[in-house]
């Protein structure tokens, strides 16, 4: 279950209040969701600023004091770490700085607090270099992980976290490149018709180049990433059998940030049907504001049965996916059905 990110820190507000805060967030969610935001939120309710208590404007009314920034928050109490090389990733030593600025002793009734901004670019030895302050964490020690794509993460951390999967409020969505490279195509595809074999032929074609430059884009920075350890351990002891081990990581890697990268984009194709959907109902919430004149004019074109059934075709997609099938087989036959 997503929550808006006030509902999210309701709930660690409640916890916090009566005792029960958890010393690990996992905080989840799309661009626009508010992670950052609600990472800021959470640290100033454990550390209060010391203007709290806000104060009174030139007419006497009480005003709340601004909410800072988690770049305005850090310092000795906050340490945020960030990816960082060439091919951003947070490194081993990164962890390390963190768990040894746990052990620094504190003002008391003070929170230590470490954020980890995109947890999913820790590499596999940043990643088990955490596990340890993950696990016997000190007291009042707060550990705040903020990643958009949390299925790359050691199920041994995911375990040790308390998850908050938020969910962008209506408007709010931000798109990436890509994402928005495919809505594009959608309008264009819109502008005949779906129903037209050839356009969504079309389409499938662009759907499928975006899929290949972002494969291009992820392999090159996990090749980056692998070329800075070879230059780093080449002349150690054994070197050779265990790059090995790394070029094999890097590879499956690479592969589970395409498939993640490839899931947010079909996400896009549902939700962009999902709007047409919405409009033949009358809804007025979408997921994409911004193509209501596209999706309205869909919506007007067809009945609900048929926008059901191409609805389906995109679910389908998503199913076949999960299993052994040929991709381009599979985008193929999804896009004639939604499309087609």
């Amino acid at each position: 279950m997503a929550y808006t990110a006030e509902k999210a820190f309701n709930l660690i507000e409640s916890a916090h209040q009566s005792g029960r805060l958890a010393h690990a967030f996992l905080i989840t969610g799309e661009a626009g969701s508010g992670k950052s935001s609600l990472a800021a939120r959470i640290i100033q309710l454990v550390n209060p600023p010391a203007d709290a208590g806000g104060g009174a404007n030139l007419f006497g009314e009480m005003e709340q004091p601004q909410e800072k920034t988690l770049d305005e928050l850090e310092g000795e109490l906050v340490r945020i770490v960030r990816p960082r090389s060439k091919s951003r990733r947070i490194l081993v030593d990164d962890m390390r700085k963190l768990e040894k600025s746990f052990f620094v002793a504190s003002a008391p009734g003070k929170w230590k607090v470490g954020v980890i901004l995109h947890a999913d670019r820790m590499g596999e030895g940043a990643e088990n270099a955490f596990l340890k302050t993950l696990e016997e964490p000190p007291s009042d020690c707060l550990l705040l992980l903020v990643s958009d794509a949390p299925e790359l993460l050691l199920p041994t951390i995911l375990s040790r976290c308390v998850r908050l999967p938020l969910m962008a409020a209506a408007g709010e969505r931000i798109t990436s490149a890509a994402q928005n490279e495919l809505l594009e195509a959608l309008a264009s595809m819109a502008r005949q018709g779906i129903g037209n074999i050839s356009a969504a032929l079309t389409l499938r074609a662009a759907f499928s180049g975006i899929l290949a430059r972002r494969r291009a884009e992820i392999s090159k920075v996990n090749d980056v990433a692998f070329k800075e350890e070879t230059k780093k351990y080449k002349n150690t002891t054994d070197s050779d059998r265990w790059l090995d081990d790394r070029e094999k990581f890097y590879l499956a890697h690479t592969e589970s940030e395409y498939l993640n990268e490839r899931e947010k984009l079909i996400e896009v194709l549902v939700s962009w049907v999902g709007d047409v959907v919405r409009q033949k109902c009358g809804v007025s919430q979408l997921d994409f504001p911004s193509e209501k004149g596209v999706t309205a004019r869909i919506a007007d074109a067809h009945d609900l049965r048929d926008l059901l059934r191409r609805m389906d075709g995109m679910e389908e997609l998503r199913a076949n996916l999960e299993t052994n099938v040929q991709e381009q087989l599979a985008l193929e036959v999804a896009f004639l059905t939604a499309f087609g």
